[in-house]
């Protein structure tokens, strides 16, 4: 046995030395370089403040100032191609076309089959934008008019004041000549007391005389100014409403207007679910125009991006406080590509730094919550 001991130490270190390559392999892998990979084809869209493309052909933005900080950490080569709309950057992920994508892009259940995701980077949601054109504004205060709630409303009141009218008359007809002279003549005397006390403009005339048509007036009056006060608050607060904030004061109200929707967006899928009617436009600012002409009455989009074209732009419109469909933006990738897991390291660490936070102080003007 101990002749054999001094091979066994040989086959050990024989061993040893063949397991170090591996490891030092494992090591260089695990640190990899990414700058002697082919360069990158990134594609992107036109989508202020997320990506800018200026007179020059420059591109910036939060999204493009993001993707140049996790470039340069990684050592990247890249290069940016322009895109149509986020359906052509997708459908050029799938292609090939494009290794990375990256604008103002929403992760939807149906891009993630398709594609792959970073960890996202930025919140935001689906707001609204309305005409602040002044003749427009009065359109919802007509429309609330001609409402079937306020003809309901208005029925009511017309209803209690014949019904009280017809009561007036039935007791005072024998004996209150006010309220006599036949069906039609006493009746009609009846409601235009009932009408009058409703609206406390009593000018003289006929008045009850009778011990019931006398309770009858006195309930009448009580009951009339509370309802017309009940009816006139609710009225006032319902027309101040619509003609300051328009046709869009909450989700429900897109159902009854005319929803522009930019084509092949994720607010497109989203109406289309809540069964909402929309009309396409091809692009933001075609919505304002569409906005602008009264072909529109409100355009869902992105809120960061109407917020920025409002305040930006000379479009006569303004973000009501309607949001919906909370929505996540990240960097796009071909599908099984082993970038993502550094990407979402680098993002993060870039997501906790100050830098993060003077790129969106400086795009949005406000400190990032």
């Amino acid at each position: 046995m101990k002749r054999w001991l001094p091979y066994a130490h040989s086959a050990l270190l024989l061993a040893l030395l063949m397991l170090v390559p591996l490891v030092l392999c494992s090591s260089a892998a695990d640190a990899q370089d990414y700058s002697s990979t082919p360069e990158l084809v990134v594609g992107t869209k036109e989508a202020p403040p997320f990506a800018i493309k200026s007179d020059k052909g420059e591109w910036s933005g939060i999204s493009i100032e993001l993707w140049r900080k996790l470039a340069e950490q990684l050592k990247l080569r890249y290069r940016f191609v322009e895109a149509s709309s986020v359906t052509s950057l997708i459908d050029g992920l799938k292609a090939g076309s494009f290794d990375v994508a990256v604008a103002a892009i929403t992760v939807t259940p149906v891009r993630e089959e398709q594609v792959d995701f970073t960890l996202p980077y930025f919140q935001s949601g689906t707001g609204v934008a309305v005409p602040i054109d002044p003749i427009a504004n009065w359109m919802p205060v007509i429309r609330s008019i001609a409402s079937i709630g306020f003809v309901q409303a208005a029925l009511a009141l017309l209803g209690l004041a014949f019904l009280v009218g017809l009561l007036i008359w039935w007791f005072e007809r024998k004996a209150n000549e006010g309220f006599s002279g036949g069906l039609a003549n006493g009746l009609s005397s009846g409601v235009l007391w009932s009408t009058n006390a409703m609206t406390q403009r009593l000018v003289g005339g006929a008045a009850p005389t009778t011990l019931p048509g006398r309770i009858i007036a006195i309930v009448w009056m009580i009951v009339s100014v509370i309802a017309i006060a009940v009816f006139t608050a609710g009225l006032t607060s319902a027309l101040t409403t619509k003609r300051l904030h328009g046709l869009v004061n909450s989700i429900g109200d897109l159902s009854r207007v005319r929803v522009g929707v930019v084509q092949g967006t994720a607010t497109e899928d989203a109406l289309s679910r809540m069964r909402i009617q929309y009309r396409l436009v091809a692009s933001p600012a075609h919505g304002f125009e569409a906005l602008q002409k009264g072909a529109i009455d409100a355009l869902a989009y992105d809120r960061p991006i109407l917020a920025w074209m409002i305040r930006r732009g000379n479009f006569s419109a303004e973000l009501t406080d309607v949001t919906f469909e909370p929505q996540s933006y990240a960097i796009a990738l071909r599908n099984d590509r082993a970038l993502r897991k550094r990407l979402n390291i680098a993002l993060l660490e870039a997501e906790q730094s100050e830098w993060w936070k003077d790129i969106q102080f400086r795009y949005f003007g406000q400190a990032p919550n």
